[in-house]
């Protein structure tokens, strides 16, 4: 099974990080933009670096735009391109578009012309920072959706030498622990008997609320 090819328009400050990203686990990355300053940064990080007028539906086409099975809307210093070619990519049927939105209101009109995953990276990376500066317990989260996530935490104190049936988390705070890291190996689907170690890290799945309990207790 091939690898999952991506493209990048935009390579700002958040674009450059993606590009990084995505090229260090090993994907095939396309990165766009308009600015040929950005694309000749670019050149050494991914695969291939093209400069581009992104809201040209005919440029899109000869770079075969459709074949990539991801295409990401990186463009946060203008908002009305990064509609138009969010528009653009859906009209020419490009399986998977995901664009970032700059506020609630952007994400909202890039729901409504179908855009299938809308990110807000500002907003996300405050609510990251504000609950690790609050928790000594809070490590990582994954936004599934407005109201869900999964985050990785440091077992709570009063979790440790207790399996999983004892703490009953599904009833008791509504969460679900979906896995736990020990050391270098990682227990998933954990079963009832699992008996919660020091040093383990969770990865739980629930509501924001009741993940933001969960990471504050000791």
């Amino acid at each position: 099974m091939k690898n999952k090819q991506f493209a990048v328009i935009g390579i700002g400050r958040f674009g450059e990080s993606l590009i990084k990203e995505l090229t260090r686990l090993g994907y095939e990355v396309l990165a766009i933009d308009v600015d040929e300053n950005r694309i000749n940064e670019a050149v050494g990080i991914v695969t291939h670096a093209i400069q581009a007028d992104s809201m040209d539906e005919n440029t899109l086409k000869a770079i075969g735009i459709r074949n990539f099975d991801v295409v990401i809307v990186a463009i946060g210093d203008n908002i009305q391109s990064n509609i138009l070619t969010s528009i653009i990519l859906k009209e020419m049927g490009v399986r998977t578009v995901v664009a970032k939105a700059q506020n609630a209101l952007h994400g909202k009109v890039l729901e409504k012309i179908g855009v299938d995953h809308v990110i807000y990276p500002e907003r996300d990376m405050a609510i990251k920072l504000a609950r690790s500066l609050v928790s000594h317990n809070f490590l990582e989260q994954i936004n599934l959706s407005s109201t869900y996530s999964i985050i990785e935490l440091f077992t709570p104190h009063i979790f440790i030498n207790k399996n999983l049936t004892e703490l009953d988390l599904r009833k008791k705070m509504r969460i679900s622990i979906l896995a736990i890291r020990r050391g270098e190996d990682i227990i998933v689907a954990p079963s009832p008997d699992e008996k919660v170690l020091p040093g383990d890290i969770l990865v739980v799945l629930g509501n924001n609320a009741d993940l933001e309990a969960i990471s504050k207790l000791d």
